[in-house]
């Protein structure tokens, strides 16, 4: 079954036995590896979602990795790692992260412009953070996106974005010459003490 369908988890519990003798399973839970989503279309398309929260569920169609959560400062990055590292730096200047939004790596701009608008759509968001450290993903191509998103959501939130990496200095020219009101950061840090100080 693991191979088949391509499942994580397969739960029979609880077993009881019924006054005829009879051994039944009275509840059972499978979940399935995300990854296999091309493979396992027809498992996939049962899936019900109405108990999800629907900026989750929005998030997983342009493969955006979101959790809300209750803060007040919208967090963009790249990488899970990164994500945990920008919340928890948000909380040390004493800031409070709204959500976990991941765009993943190879982050495109039409992804961008979807993670701009599942945060702003979250009325608890006052401010927005962007941490992008470009390793494989193209810092140019998140600036770009970011210019999009904004002009696309009209955004008037505080924006702040702090980028590392890959063409990095192209980026910051990008943003720079937009006309948009974006607050660069030197560094995480930086941001942080920014995105808490705009609110």
């Amino acid at each position: 079954m693991f191979l088949g369908v391509d499942a994580t988890q397969v739960e029979i519990n609880p077993f009881g036995e019924t006054p005829d003798k009879r051994v039944v399973c009275f509840d059972a839970k499978i979940n399935f590896d995300d990854n296999a989503k091309f493979r396992q279309k027809e498992i996939f398309d049962c899936e019900d979602t109405a108990e999800s929260d629907p900026r989750e569920v929005e998030a997983t169609k342009y493969n955006l990795s979101y959790i809300g959560m209750s803060g007040n400062i919208g967090c963009l990055v790249n990488g899970a790692g990164l994500a945990m590292a920008t919340m928890d730096i948000i909380k040390l200047h004493k800031g409070e992260p709204a959500n976990f939004l991941d765009v993943g790596g190879g982050a495109s701009e039409d992804q961008v412009k979807q993670a701009f608008r599942i945060l702003t759509i979250d009325p608890q968001v006052k401010a927005i953070l962007v941490n992008i450290f470009g390793g494989i993903v193209n810092c140019a191509t998140i600036a770009n996106g970011i210019i999009k998103a904004c002009k696309d959501t009209k955004l008037a939130l505080p924006l702040i974005v702090r980028l590392e990496g890959t063409n990095v200095e192209k980026a910051r020219e990008i943003l720079r010459n937009s006309g948009l009101a974006i607050t660069p950061a030197s560094d995480l840090a930086d941001a942080a003490q920014k995105a808490v100080a705009s609110l």
